[in-house]
């Protein structure tokens, strides 16, 4: 896949100022809305949990889906974050992003090792 594969300019818009994210591994489930973050241009979603039935699993065995946001579909591939220093940039966008009271909690727990393993980004598939 091309590095220099990116989203449009009005769609990064979006996801930026998107609080929740729909995601869909494949093309037979529905939607889960999701936190999602941009960093350096690129789009990043965490999972909270790793269940065996979670969009985050059916992400690492089926990469294709696609991402619902401002009244578009856009179609995605999942990839891994392998790199630390992004997976930190992911989970400080989260507390800029996600910066109330109500959501400390979350955003806490999104920095935890185990949880900051499971991180992906949603390239578009042009």
């Amino acid at each position: 896949m091309p590095k220099d594969v990116t989203f449009a300019d009005d769609d990064l818009e979006a996801l930026r100022d998107a609080k929740l994210l729909g995601v869909r591994a494949g093309n037979e489930h529905r939607h889960t809305g999701v936190w999602c973050v941009v960093v350096e241009g690129r789009l990043f979603v965490r999972s909270w949990n790793d269940k065996p039935t979670g969009w985050f699993r059916a992400f690492r065995r089926e990469p294709e889906g696609s991402v619902q946001v401002a009244g578009r579909e856009i179609p995605v591939r999942a990839k891994l974050t392998r790199s630390e220093r992004l997976r930190r940039a992911v989970t400080a966008a989260l507390g800029q992003k996600y910066d109330t009271k109500a959501s400390r909690k979350w955003v806490e727990g999104f920095g935890e090792p185990a949880r900051e393993l499971a991180t992906l980004e949603l390239i578009p598939v042009k």
